[in-house]
């Protein structure tokens, strides 16, 4: 072992050792009652019974979520959703007024970006934009709380999905609706971008990383009525790591945004690559970590998303109540 690798070594224990101290007290801030859920597709595109919309209601009830974000696309390349797609929506919509009434139920779209002649859509278009919006409105006029964007990737300079957020925004307020938005966690530090587009291309194998930018962030923020994290899939290899990650995200999201626009921190209840180390347990404790280590709440709510329905059992729901709920007034 050279003295290099020695050196390397010791860092790393190091880093581990202190994360793990770091990762022993417990938070002392409380879980809230405003959460978010991301849900399948099938709620929109296949027919349900009254007993199984009567179960989901009492779910969504039972575990305080406020926002459903009920996948509704994706996009074609054109910007439109054959209706086929969605054709149980109505019925959906009806049900969650009976057994979920003030549950937000916002149409969930979305879909690969074309970046540098890969991918499927091309939202800058200004035609893609038109049928996107004509989409939108049709999805609303359905009785949709709101429209919830997932275009992926969002570049820090990627204006083109700030125009279709602020004339989405135009359209869902003249109709009392809300529009929202999923982004990756921001970048660890913003001068580093162009080193990142410098050494990286957007398409290659070393692919320059989609994450905003601080002044990204709060320029969707300014924009969207809510503002979802992707904080998942953290790939760190101890439960401590991953906590720090969870808990670093969590205060610098909500100092930067939270008192422009309501954010939920992404929490996963499927198996992560590090699944023995990356879990909701971990994810829960470590978003109530970040908020430890705010100087003060936000103004705006704030909440957890939680990806996904098709991935929660019984037992997870359990666990999320007893991890986010339970210390909540």
């Amino acid at each position: 072992m050279t003295w290099f690798t020695a050196y390397a070594l010791g860092l790393v224990l190091l880093a581990g050792t202190g994360a793990w101290a770091w990762w022993q007290p417990e938070p002392r801030a409380p879980g809230t009652g405003t959460n978010a859920l991301w849900a399948r597709h099938q709620w929109v595109g296949e027919t349900h019974t009254d007993a199984e919309y009567r179960a989901f209601g009492q779910l969504l009830r039972e575990n305080r979520i406020t926002d459903v974000y009920f996948h509704a696309g994706p996009f074609e390349a054109d910007g439109t959703i054959p209706p086929d797609k969605y054709k149980n929506a109505p019925a959906l919509l009806n049900a969650l007024k009976a057994h979920a009434p003030g549950v937000r139920a916002q149409a969930y779209l979305g879909q690969i970006r074309k970046v540098e002649g890969k991918g499927v859509i091309e939202i800058g278009d200004a035609r893609v934009q038109e049928e996107i919006l004509r989409t939108d409105a049709s999805l609303l006029d359905l009785g949709f709380a709101g429209i919830h964007y997932d275009f992926e990737p969002i570049y820090p300079d990627d204006t083109a999905f700030l125009r279709l957020l602020a004339r989405t925004r135009d359209l869902t307020h003249a109709r009392g609706r809300l529009v929202s938005a999923a982004l990756e966690q921001p970048t660890l530090e913003d001068g580093l971008q162009p080193v990142f587009k410098a050494l990286a291309s957007r398409t290659g194998t070393v692919r320059y990383p989609p994450r905003p930018t601080e002044k990204y962030l709060r320029d969707v923020a300014d924009l969207a009525d809510q503002v979802a994290i992707m904080t998942y899939d953290t790939q760190m290899p101890t439960q401590a790591l991953a906590g720090w990650h969870f808990a670093h995200h969590t205060e610098r999201v909500l100092r930067l945004i939270g008192d422009r626009t309501t954010v939920f921190m992404g929490v996963p209840t499927y198996r992560p690559v590090t699944g023995w180390a990356e879990n909701l347990e971990v994810a829960l404790r470590g978003v109530r970590r970040g908020v430890d280590d705010l100087p003060r709440a936000p103004r705006r709510p704030f909440g957890v998303g939680i990806y996904a329905d098709w991935t929660t059992s019984p037992a997870q729901w359990a666990r999320y109540r007893a991890n986010w709920l339970t210390p909540a007034t």
